[in-house]
């Protein structure tokens, strides 16, 4: 029988139970043990595909090209596994699934009802997807992490709630555990943490009939004895149900926290994870991952050199909206032993309109720009800021300043070069100006332009590197491999009418997709690191395996990059 440990919040949204969860998992992992997660999103869009990044954060893209919540890039970075888009639940999948259902006549007679109807098609969603394997194993996981989505009493979770009430019946107090992660809120000049906040939250969730196995007590600083002692005696568990989880310098610290509070041995315990047989290759694996992720989390403490890279977007007022972004980032910076820093730069502005409405901002925005050893460009979408973008791309041309674009970034790359390099002054995208002479970047023909949910190109597709890019940058990080696979999510491309005009100039297309029509990497050979491409390669980092063109980034930006190939 799976393993199931469900994940639930208290207090306020955003509290850090995707962090949580995540650890769990890579403790669970660090035992030699198969590990798997889903995400339950108590909101009834389908999928997380047209929410806005500064509502929502980051859409997060999978290898099927399912839009989620950006808890599952956690997940996936964590756990070292590649999840679908069914490890999303959504109040709006569910509901299709049984009117569905109910228009077909599979309850006919019945009166389809929230009890049971909706509540049993959630604990079979998910019996169903925790036997999927989701690594290179092939085999049925042993431990499925559940992240339920929002806060406990909140309107919208009741039904999921309620769900997970009958699941631990349905699986047995063997195979279900219950974390709930609750605020402990640091108030007065004294410091004073207050337990009021969680008791009112256990109460709720007690009224909802689960009990919690383990509190993680979230807070800014390490959980006095006596709060501790309090929470255990006013929520009704033992001392050692109660984990204090403070904030840390990374991410990669909550598990080593965690270890040290004796979460491992409690799930031993509880769950009887002894009697899970694991093989000799599994267990040595996961006492290999566990000294790499030590060793991770040490290393973050002890870099002392600092790369800066600018990152030049449209949604930089909250930075969750790029969070794969940062994580690729972060990952390389680790690998290239340097401490990373982050200039946030919203792209308008860098345009000169602000100079006259905020010159402050303006000039601020183009000294960090200027100042900095590696400018990124990611991905977006619509009018706003693009002029910045490309006043951006400009720059890191003309100045040899290393540079990646990722999907808009690209065709950003591409815009620049044609307008100051071809002679193009007009190019522009379609998306941008439908009426553009000079249309360098195009809609893609077979996307449909009336329906805007799951209708771009999406997922994980082939990148297949061009005769005589032998001795590129890029495909040498690559590891000189002839093809690579990567996720994609955009509606745009650069059109192939321009390709030889732009690349007589000497901005090459060294990556196409396997009809060769589609361009999908850009590389300048006259400049440091000039580079873009029309997938997003964030997806796909690892903390322990960063993604090669972050990788290339940050090599040349710290001067790097020539040594390493």
């Amino acid at each position: 029988m799976t393993k199931y440990i469900v994940v639930s919040g208290g207090v306020i949204s955003g509290i850090g139970k995707g962090v949580i969860a995540s650890s769990t998992g890579t403790l669970l992992k660090t035992l030699g043990l198969k590990v798997t997660a889903i995400k339950i999103d108590p909101y009834l869009n389908i999928d997380a595909g047209l929410m806005s990044p500064l509502d929502h954060g980051e859409v997060f893209v999978l290898n099927d090209g399912g839009e989620v919540d950006l808890d599952l890039g956690n997940y996936e970075r964590f756990l070292d596994v590649e999840l679908s888009r069914i490890n999303n639940i959504t109040t709006g999948k569910i509901y299709s699934e049984v009117i569905e259902k109910e228009r077909r006549g599979d309850y006919l007679g019945k009166t389809v009802q929230v009890v049971p109807h909706i509540t049993n098609a959630v604990q079979e969603w998910i019996e169903r997807v925790a036997a999927m394997p989701v690594d290179n194993s092939g085999e049925k996981p042993d431990v499925c992490i559940i992240e339920l989505g929002g806060t406990v009493g909140d309107i919208e979770s009741a039904p999921f709630v309620e769900a997970m009430r009958q699941f631990q019946f349905r699986v047995g107090h063997e195979n279900f555990c219950l974390i709930h992660v609750s605020l402990v809120p640091v108030v007065g000049s004294v410091g004073e943490q207050k337990t009021k906040p969680t008791q009112m939250s256990i109460r709720d969730l007690r009224g909802a009939g689960l009990t919690p196995d383990l509190i993680a007590c979230r807070s800014s600083k390490p959980l006095d004895d006596s709060v501790a002692s309090k929470i255990s005696m006013f929520c009704h568990v033992a001392p050692e149900q109660v984990l204090a989880v403070h904030d840390v310098s990374s991410v990669y610290h909550v598990p080593i926290l965690m270890k040290e509070k004796g979460v491992v041995d409690f799930f031993r315990r509880r769950l009887n994870l002894d009697a899970i047989k694991i093989t000799p290759e599994c267990r040595l694996a996961g006492e290999e991952l566990w000294k790499k992720w030590a060793n991770l989390a040490v290393s973050y403490e002890r870099l002392h050199d600092t790369v800066t890279i600018a990152l030049v977007g449209k949604y930089t007022n909250l930075h969750d909206a790029y969070i794969s972004v940062y994580k690729a980032l972060e990952h390389a910076a680790l690998a290239g032993n340097r401490k990373l820093e982050i200039k946030w730069i919203e792209a308008s502005d860098l345009e000169p309109e602000v100079l006259k409405s905020n010159p402050i901002k303006f000039h601020e925005s183009w000294q960090s720009l200027c100042s900095a050893d590696g400018i990124l460009v990611p991905g977006g979408f619509g009018g706003r800021g693009i002029e910045g973008m490309i006043m951006a791309a400009k720059w890191a041309r003309e100045n040899k300043v290393p540079y990646l674009g990722i999907c808009l970034g690209m065709q950003i790359s591409v815009i620049e070069f044609a307008r100051h390099v071809c002679g193009m002054s007009e190019a522009h995208s379609a998306e941008i100006e439908p009426e553009t002479k000079t249309p360098v970047v195009v809609y893609m023909p077979e996307i449909s332009k009336t329906h805007m949910g799951a209708t771009m190109r999406l997922g994980v597709r082939p990148t297949v590197f061009q005769p005589g890019s032998e001795n590129s940058r890029v495909r040498k990080l690559y590891g000189n491999k002839p093809t690579v696979d990567e996720r994609h999510r955009h509606r745009y491309e650069v059109n192939p009418e321009y390709v030889n005009t732009i690349e007589a100039n000497g901005l090459r297309f060294i990556g196409k997709d396997e009809t060769g029509e589609r361009m999908e990497i850009v590389e300048m050979d006259d400049h440091p690191y000039f580079v873009g491409c029309q997938y997003h390669p964030e997806y796909l980092t690892r903390p322990l395996k960063p993604s090669p063109l972050f990788m290339g980034l940050i090599l040349a930006a710290s001067g790097q990059l020539e040594k390493a190939l």
